[in-house]
């Protein structure tokens, strides 16, 4: 089985991008992201609606780090350490040498690649450092963004389940999207 280790925390960097631990001072973006319709959108969690249930956002980050079984970077732009989105492997299954990816960006950073760099990134530590097998992305079918990062960077679509989630009243169709480890 596999063993994961996020100690000492591995930061990453890109051409543009720095993937840093996130702490408590990014709690104005956190709850940024995560109050916002648009940015939750596609995401069926509650809003967050106050600072202090951000602050428990980062807190709940911070477990899973310090216990092996999830890893979230604040993504920044090089240069500045404002966090503007968040991306992570969550649901880590270390028998199955499988994990998930996830990923939110702040909509004023929608739509220049700073994602697809970023998943690039997280999918290479993913496969060179946890030594996982496959990564998974599940998104909401009517993501198409989403969709178009995921397939550029060679994901495959695996299911679409109807139904297969109820959050908010509703019953909420999900698409798994994966990629192998190919070495």
């Amino acid at each position: 089985m596999l063993t994961i280790n996020f100690t000492p925390f591995p930061n990453l960097e890109t051409e543009r991008l720095l993937l840093r631990r996130v702490n408590n001072t990014d709690v104005n973006e956190i709850f940024e992201l995560r109050s916002n319709p648009e940015t939750m959108k596609y995401i069926p969690r509650p809003l967050v609606t106050t600072t202090e249930e951000a602050l428990e956002h980062i807190a709940m980050i911070d477990a899973k780090i310090d216990s092996n079984e999830g890893i979230n970077w604040a993504i920044t732009l090089k240069g500045d350490s404002k966090l503007i989105g968040i991306i992570g492997h969550y649901r880590i299954k270390p028998e199955h040498y499988r994990a998930e990816i996830g990923y939110m960006l702040l909509p004023e950073y929608s739509g220049k690649g700073i994602v697809s760099e970023a998943v690039e990134e997280a999918v290479k530590y993913g496969f060179e450092i946890m030594k996982l097998h496959s990564i998974e992305a599940v998104i909401d079918p009517e993501n198409n963004g989403s969709a178009r990062v995921l397939e550029k960077l060679q994901f495959v679509k695996e299911a679409h389940l109807k139904e297969n989630e109820f959050f908010d009243g509703r019953f909420l169709d999900s698409v798994i999207y994966s990629i192998l480890n190919k070495h």
